[in-house]
């Protein structure tokens, strides 16, 4: 019997890895439920069969070693954030304007926009400008600076006097944390200066995020509640958090996933 569950275990730490690329041995143990040492037994076999690659007590499968922090993230949660993106893209007319910020989720709401025509879209994320720039007449606006190598976006004064200079339908930001105290969050404090500019620069200021934000806090507040007008997530808010929100004005859209649309 032990043989056969770690034989499933051992299928399905891979099928893990697929989806996310590395994985702490510790994280391993907890999402399975068992012991640090039960997790090294099973991952042996794994790397000496050449299936995994252990590294500084994390395992990773050899062909995502080369990949940027940008690209894993694009798969977590990634049925959630095209689900998202879809949603607020129905927002959107052929030739609206729109800022949107570096992120994961505003990437994927750049390829659900691909059907759009005529879109002038301000950005600076490299992913966005190139997803969107070279189709149906749109025209994109990048900002300048120095690339960041994880994510391929411009920060600081540069980029962000660049973005102050559009008036524009739609300031779209994607965030780290909701706290129901704090607002909206982020880690980084570029990011947040840069978000803040956006979303000064809107009729309407929208936060794209998923579930998985709801009740974390976070380093910076972007923006309270109150300075946001819609919120285009997953899931229902936590009934705390949920509260906040309609208090504070913001409409929460809970976009459709595939499987349930």
């Amino acid at each position: 019997m032990d043989a056969i569950k770690r034989s499933k275990r051992h299928g399905e730490i891979l099928d893990l890895l697929r989806r996310q690329g590395t994985c702490e041995i510790s994280e391993l143990a907890r999402y399975f439920g068992v012991s640090l040492e039960t997790i090294r037994r099973d991952v042996k076999p794994l790397t000496r069969s050449g299936q995994l690659l252990k590294m500084h007590g994390a395992v990773a499968l050899p062909d995502r070693l080369g990949e940027v922090p940008f690209e894993r993230r694009m798969r977590e949660n990634a049925d959630a954030k095209q689900a998202i993106a879809e949603a607020f893209s129905r927002h959107v007319r052929d030739g609206d304007s729109l800022i949107l910020d570096t992120g994961t989720t505003t990437s994927y709401l750049a390829r659900a926009l691909l059907g759009h025509r005529n879109l002038t879209v301000v950005t600076n994320s490299s992913d966005v400008a190139r997803t969107l720039a070279t189709v149906n007449a749109n025209r994109v606006y990048m900002a300048g600076g120095e690339l960041r190598g994880d994510n391929g976006a411009a920060f600081g004064s540069a980029a962000i006097e660049f973005i102050g200079r559009f008036q524009v339908r739609y300031s779209v930001i994607s965030i780290g944390a909701i706290d129901p105290k704090g607002g909206f969050m982020d880690v980084e404090l570029a990011e947040r200066e840069l978000a803040r500019r956006a979303l000064a620069c809107g009729e309407t200021s929208v936060v794209i995020s998923d579930h998985s934000k709801f009740g974390r806090s976070s380093l910076v507040k972007v923006a309270d509640f109150e300075e946001i007008d819609l919120l285009v997530t997953d899931r229902p808010p936590p009934s705390r958090l949920a509260r906040a929100l309609a208090e504070a004005g913001v409409e929460v859209e809970i976009a459709a996933q595939a499987a349930d649309r």
